[in-house]
């Protein structure tokens, strides 16, 4: 079985098989900083799972808009508008109510993601407008090895 741990202060993402580290991959989270308010393009912290994956079939690149491919391949280090996701999509779900699931508050309804990003170049810094952005080959990776239900705990 399968968890991720995401350490803001590391700008990292660590995929655990039972309690043994198997990858270790450079992310990007919000340069907003972390919250949990509708609006606020920060990272939210607390225990999630992944509710859905999205895009098996989307190349390397490939711009995805309101979770559906569009053909349309973004060259790494452009910038095509303010944070667009690129290759595969990880959504998340809160768990923990009155932090990162109800009004206001809740990662879903917030489609805070894990996915790709044509601005390789930030990884390892936040940029985000909230999400976890990964290099394309390692969202196509991830995205392999993890399946639905998989816990994500966002720490700082």
């Amino acid at each position: 079985m399968f968890r991720i741990i995401i350490k803001i202060s590391q700008q990292k993402l660590y995929l655990y098989e039972n309690n043994t580290l198997v990858k270790e991959y450079p992310v990007s989270t919000s340069k907003y900083g972390v919250g949990n308010k509708q609006g606020s393009n920060m990272t939210p912290l607390g225990k999630h799972v992944i509710k859905n994956k999205i895009g098996k079939f989307a190349r390397k690149g490939e711009i995805l808009r309101s979770c559906r491919r569009t053909g349309k391949i973004a060259v790494s280090g452009s910038l095509y508008g303010s944070d667009v996701i690129t290759t595969r999509i990880l959504r998340l779900a809160g768990l923990e109510t009155g932090i990162n699931k109800g009004e206001h508050i809740d990662s879903y309804k917030r489609a805070i993601y894990i996915h790709g990003t044509p601005q390789e170049h930030l990884i390892g810094k936040p940029a985000s407008h909230g999400c976890i952005r990964m290099r394309r080959h390692d969202i196509v990776d991830l995205f392999d090895r993890v399946c639905t239900g998989t816990v994500v705990f966002i720490k700082y």
